[in-house]
């Protein structure tokens, strides 16, 4: 287990230090903390994990079997809330997922290290970009395991104003915008 820290100030660094193989400092954003951990993992098969993401009871066979026959793939998602409409977001994103092919980093990517191109270091949707990028080398595994993320972005937002900021975002991206800009609309 590699953890990537990208300059946070809870002491990342030195929780994780007895809990993980390795653990990294490297420069802000996902995309580049993700990066860094594939450059400096030697298995065959990779994870991408975010921090306020768990993964289920038997994953690592899961994603092992599925990396036989796919180059990449994703696991379905469970938003930790007791507020059903969290569960529907959560379908609707598993569903939207299986359709299109495209991954976001909630669903815990995992891909095998000899089809792994990095994830382009924009500063918004990397994942998208990723998916986008890997569907040309295989469709993805679709795991109906589910990781378990965190509601505090749907909470602290607003459920309505999160899921259409994100389609806001996403049609943005589709139509050439730049990440840049779209990162700095997320984070407001």
């Amino acid at each position: 287990m590699i953890v990537v820290d990208g300059g946070s100030t809870d002491d990342t660094l030195r929780l994780a230090q007895p809990l993980a193989d390795r653990v990294l400092a490297a420069p802000r954003g996902r995309a580049v903390q993700m990066n860094a951990g594939a450059r400096a993992a030697s298995a065959d098969a990779l994870l991408f994990l975010h921090a306020d993401t768990e993964l289920p009871p038997l994953a690592a066979d899961a994603v092992l079997e599925a990396l036989r026959s796919r180059a990449w793939g994703r696991f379905d998602v469970c938003i930790d809330s007791r507020d059903a409409r969290l569960g529907i977001v959560g379908f609707c994103m598993n569903w939207r997922s299986r359709l299109t092919g495209i991954a976001t980093g909630d669903q815990a990517i995992f891909v095998r290290r000899n089809a792994f191109a990095q994830f382009p270091e924009i500063a918004l949707m990397e994942d998208i970009a990723f998916s986008a990028r890997m569907k040309r080398i295989s469709p993805p595994a679709c795991l109906r395991l589910k990781v378990t993320t965190s509601a505090r972005r749907w909470e602290r937002r607003g459920l309505l104003r999160t899921v259409l900021l994100m389609w806001r975002l996403r049609f943005l991206y589709w139509l050439g915008a730049d990440p840049g800009e779209l990162a700095r609309r997320y984070s407001n």
